[in-house]
């Protein structure tokens, strides 16, 4: 029987399912209603996906945006401390079962490192999650770094989830097919990851865990040339080492949502089975499908542990 970790499994509570509502995909009216049933439920249809993806445990977070698009800062510290509020006494009920990420408002930055450590110190969490830039203003802007390093001194990832662009790209206007997460959140939440790269914030703060889904959004096909490209480069930002090995060092990615050979064999030949972690992205994924897709996955038992279990664990010290 399987006794897998998975970190990329969303919840939502009833102070922040407007925003939810406001900015889900667009999908059935059916669909929609079920994703909401199983997004508000923490009970036994929760744990009969998990157990059927053979998930013993579940890091649960918010659903996004969350308080990353609500534009008073007093009030998504607030909502951001109630969200959290709730999840742990979810947790409590079901400490075997679940873990959780805190949800941090961004918009106040040293109040959302002191939530973050409220969150790990007194409710158990094991990291956070930030959905997207907050209004426009991506991670890599240097009033985060009250956050940076509060995590890094707490020794526990973030999950940077993807969130809609600030602005549409001109290329997906017209190209509805294109939005959200069919490509939109890829090519937003790839190119969010690079900011902190080519802005430094590895070189100020070397011990960061950053989590991305969905194996990486193709950051592991981009390895080699992104070290290529950027040496031609002129006036660039001085970095203490190439693009690549930040990637190698400070980037993990969870299976979520990509539940094929190709971009698996990828992500583990570019980052090793270490940084590669089980999830489902429930409820938006199937969570019988997750599981039967590392089951049969094409790699040894060895990395099939680490990829279910080990290296989550390790991460995220469960």
């Amino acid at each position: 029987m399987a006794d897998r970790i998975a970190l990329e499994e969303h919840f939502i509570c009833d102070c922040l399912l407007p925003y939810l509502e406001a900015d889900m995909p667009h999908v059935s009216g059916d669909a929609r209603a079920r994703l909401l049933a199983d997004l508000s439920d923490l009970g036994e249809r929760r744990l009969a996906a998990m157990a059927a993806a053979g998930v013993s445990r579940a890091v649960l977070s918010i659903s996004g945006p969350g308080v990353q698009a609500e534009p008073d800062a007093a009030k998504a510290t607030r909502l951001a401390r109630e969200a959290n509020d709730v999840l742990a006494a979810e947790v409590q009920r079901r400490p075997g079962s679940y873990s959780g990420f805190a949800h941090l408002a961004m918009q106040d930055p040293a109040g959302a490192a002191d939530e973050l450590e409220r969150c790990v110190r007194d409710l158990g969490f094991v990291g956070a999650m930030v959905n997207g830039h907050t209004n426009g203003v991506y991670l890599d802007d240097p009033r985060h770094d009250p956050v940076w390093e509060r995590l890094q001194a707490l020794d526990l990832p973030l999950y940077l989830h993807p969130g809609d662009a600030y602005r549409l790209p001109y290329v997906l206007e017209g190209c509805p097919e294109l939005r959200q997460p069919v490509w939109e959140w890829t090519t937003e939440t790839a190119s969010h990851f690079l900011r902190l790269v080519y802005a430094g914030v590895f070189d100020r703060f070397p011990k960061l865990k950053i989590v991305l889904g969905h194996m990486g959004e193709t950051l592991p096909f981009m390895l080699w040339r992104l070290d290529s490209r950027t040496k031609f480069l002129a006036d660039k930002r001085p970095l203490a080492l190439p693009p690549s090995e930040y990637l190698k060092r400070n980037l993990f990615v969870t299976i979520s949502g990509q539940f094929d050979d190709v971009p698996l064999a990828a992500a583990l030949s570019a980052l090793g089975a270490d940084h590669v972690m089980f999830s489902v992205d429930y409820p938006y994924e199937d969570s019988a499908e997750a599981g039967r897709f590392l089951d049969r996955a094409a790699i040894d038992a060895e990395t099939r542990d680490k990829v279910g279990r080990g290296s989550a664990a390790a991460l995220m010290r469960l």
